[in-house]
């Protein structure tokens, strides 16, 4: 009976260490879910811990869905419904979604209300642009991010949800091709912008 109790609890502690690994893998920074880790135009960004995680849907007081706690799409949504007053006629979807593959480059994005620009496009990145970017093996859902500075040969862009080791903002290369702008990242699909 004591061996068997000691077992169980060397597996208990096991599991618990295990746990708490898990949920801190690679958080090189230290953060608490849900805790403001940046901002752009007042509007916060929230550490998420791990990909994949989700705490519940976010809403606005009005009712309009605003996407899942702390991931990449809550942020970029509340940012334009906080910052611009902009709501997006489909409201669900994952990241890469944004991205409509059947619009033109410089054409309206009927679903998101915005205009869209491929990678490479005819249309500089902006300040304020949602960038989208397609999955991968790891997230098969993709991201999206806002771009929060634009210089000649490169773009700052802002995110939440990157993954627990990343940073809420990074700079990506931009290069001009044959007079389009593209945003040198594989994953790049391209940009919305909110029209005047």
């Amino acid at each position: 009976m004591k061996k068997t109790l000691t077992i169980l609890c060397i597996i208990l502690l096991i599991g618990l260490a295990s746990w708490k690994w898990k949920a801190t893998l690679f958080n090189l920074h230290d953060y608490e879910i849900g805790q403001e880790i940046d901002s752009l135009n007042h509007v916060k960004v929230y550490y998420n811990g791990q990909v994949g995680h989700v705490l519940g849907r976010n809403v606005s007081s009005d009712g309009y869905n605003l996407g899942l706690k702390y991931q990449c799409v809550e942020f970029v949504k509340r940012y334009y419904y906080e910052h611009y007053k902009h709501k997006m006629p489909d409201s669900y979807g994952n990241a890469k979604d944004f991205f409509n593959p059947s619009v033109e480059d410089g054409a309206l994005n009927a679903a998101r209300n915005l205009r869209q620009f491929n990678n490479p496009g005819k249309s500089k990145p902006q300040i304020g642009d949602l960038i989208i970017f397609d999955g991968h093996f790891g997230n098969p859902y993709g991201h999206v991010a806002i771009v929060s500075d634009v210089k000649e040969d490169e773009i700052q862009i802002i995110q939440q949800n990157p993954g627990p080791g990343a940073h809420a903002r990074i700079w990506i290369d931009l290069v001009v091709e044959g007079g389009r702008f593209k945003v040198d990242n594989g994953r790049t699909l391209g940009w919305l912008r909110k029209s005047d």
